[in-house]
């Protein structure tokens, strides 16, 4: 079936929305819900690091296998999974569960991360050759922004509610989440049209027997392509930073009201108000990038960001905290598209998912690492502390765009040169 640019766009977008919504009712209670089942922070943070290990292991190969068999397939998969995850998040008791289900979440990611993209910028550039990408990603930023909004909005209302007196309130989001991960399902299953890589139970094997050769086009690409290799490893940064506003964020608010339900309910709306924010950043990022360049905006932005990030920290009034909190976010909107349509620009086909895996393979290794020592230091110091010194290594990324900016300008140049 061939898709026009609107269609593949218009699809895109659905499926995204139901990719993401269910993690924005995650989002409010996924560190609070273990701290009341009487986990420590530190043990939160190393289970919740096993998430990152595992997207270290499977990346590069879930990443490949998509560029072997087909898109569709490997999202199915990983829809399944993240199936199982939430269902074992839903009934954790102790360590070792939770351990497992952020385990399975990391599997989940690894298989999710990239496929979906990959289909839609190869489907848009078969319809047109000229199709404007970084349209239709950042459109992709605003509905992610919306779906994670809404979906942290309910949240923050069911916690509230609590409609249900057999479950703890902090649960009644992940029952929602699980629901809606099924329609995420079916939603691939209808919407996503793709020809298959390969038919057959042997032919598929086949081609998934090519997996390794696609995982070494993709590094290989990556180790010829300076440009690319900085924007992959401004991943390194970044994923250690995120955790501030990810996951430590919820933390700081319980610290500051006193209760860990009602900084859950508070965190809903506060997730919900952020991320609209992260989608008003994401709708501008193509006039803005078109008239500052988007590597120059994407070094500025990481800047603002880690600033922003300092100020969740150090703020200790909670509307001061949350101020800060919303302008990370708009920031983050901007500066995550600007960052996927550079890395968009650098890389083929053939190789789009691999490469997509290799820039998450990086991201969330060094986001368990940051798991690890800003839960560590947060416990041994304090979380403001811990949150600022996140922000500060958010912001040493920046530098790292300065190849492609110095490659646009080149680029620009020879242009103009050219026109004359």
């Amino acid at each position: 079936m061939t898709l026009t640019v609107r269609s593949a766009t218009r699809r895109f977008l659905v499926l995204s929305a139901l990719r993401w919504f269910p993690v924005g009712l995650i989002v409010p209670v996924i560190m609070l819900l273990p701290l009341e089942r009487g986990l420590a922070l530190t043990d939160v943070g190393l289970a919740a690091s096993l998430q990152g290990l595992v997207v270290l292991a499977l990346e590069l190969p879930t990443g490949g296998l998509a560029d072997s068999v087909g898109r569709r397939r490997v999202l199915i998969v990983a829809a399944a999974v993240g199936l199982v995850s939430t269902s074992l998040l839903l009934v954790a008791g102790s360590a070792p569960v939770f351990a497992l289900a952020f385990a399975l979440q990391g599997a989940f990611r690894a298989l999710d991360s990239g496929p979906l993209e990959a289909w839609y910028v190869d489907a848009a550039l078969a319809a047109d050759p000229r199709a404007a990408i970084d349209k239709g990603l950042s459109g992709h930023g605003v509905v992610v922004g919306l779906a994670i909004g809404g979906g942290a909005l309910a949240s923050g209302g069911l916690v509230a509610l609590d409609p249900f007196p057999a479950l703890d309130a902090l649960a009644v989001p992940v029952v929602a989440s699980l629901l809606l991960q099924v329609a995420g399902l079916v939603g691939i299953v209808l919407l996503m049209a793709e020809t298959p890589r390969a038919t057959g139970l042997r032919n598929t094997w086949r081609a998934a027997a090519d997996t390794p050769r696609a995982i070494a086009d993709g590094v290989g690409l990556l180790r010829r392509d300076k440009v690319l290799l900085a924007l992959v490893a401004v991943e390194l940064f970044w994923g250690f930073g995120i955790v501030t506003f990810e996951s430590l964020m919820p933390v700081r608010l319980a610290e500051l009201v006193g209760d860990a339900d009602a900084a859950a309910a508070i965190t809903g709306p506060a997730t919900a108000a952020a991320w609209l924010a992260s989608a008003a950043g994401s709708a501008v990022l193509p006039w803005l990038g078109r008239r500052l360049g988007f590597a120059p905006t994407a070094a500025l932005l990481r800047i603002v960001q880690g600033a922003t990030v300092v100020g969740i920290g150090l703020f200790g009034g909670v509307a001061a905290m949350l101020a800060a909190y919303l302008a990370c976010y708009l920031v983050h909107g901007t500066s995550g598209t600007a960052h996927m349509t550079l890395l968009h620009r650098r890389v083929t086909g053939p190789q789009r998912a691999t490469v997509v895996s290799l820039n998450s393979m990086v991201m969330q290794p060094a986001a368990a690492i940051g798991l690890v020592v800003l839960t560590a230091l947060a416990d041994g110091t304090s979380v403001g502390l811990a949150i600022g010194v996140g922000g500060a290594v958010l912001a040493l990324a920046a530098p790292l765009y300065l190849p492609a900016w110095r490659q646009d300008r080149a680029a620009a140049r020879l242009e103009g040169a050219r026109s004359a």
